[in-house]
C-alpha cells in the first residue's frame, strides 16, 4: 500500500475528528472511508454519463423515441399493478 500525505486546516482535522469519534471509528480510517464513498460516486457518475450518452446515441441513430405523456401513462399503470401495453418507439417529430 502506497502513502499519500494530504494537508488539512485545523478546521477541517477537527472537524473530521469530531465526526470519527462519532462514528466510533479513527480519523485515519473515516477518511479512507470518505475517498473511497467519493472515488464509487463518481465512478458512478461517469456510468450513468456513459449510459446516457449510449442511449441518446441510439435515439440518434434510429431517429425513435416514445413520447413522454406515453411513457408516464405506461409507467402509472404498471406502478398501480396494471399491465398495460408496452409504448413503441416511432420516429421524431422535427
Amino acid at each position: 500500500m502506497s502513502t499519500t500525505t494530504i494537508r488539512l486546516s485545523k478546521e477541517l482535522k477537527t472537524r473530521v475528528a469530531v465526526a470519527a469519534e462519532r462514528a466510533g471509528t479513527t480519523a485515519h480510517s473515516f477518511i479512507l472511508e470518505a475517498i473511497a464513498e467519493k472515488a464509487e460516486q463518481e465512478e458512478r457518475r461517469g456510468d450513468f454519463d456513459d449510459l446516457a450518452e449510449s442511449r441518446y446515441a441510439q435515439i440518434v441513430a434510429s431517429g425513435k423515441t416514445i413520447p413522454w405523456s406515453e411513457m408516464r401513462n405506461y409507467l402509472e399503470k404498471r406502478v398501480a399493478g396494471k399491465a398495460p401495453k408496452r409504448p413503441v418507439a416511432r420516429k421524431m417529430a422535427r
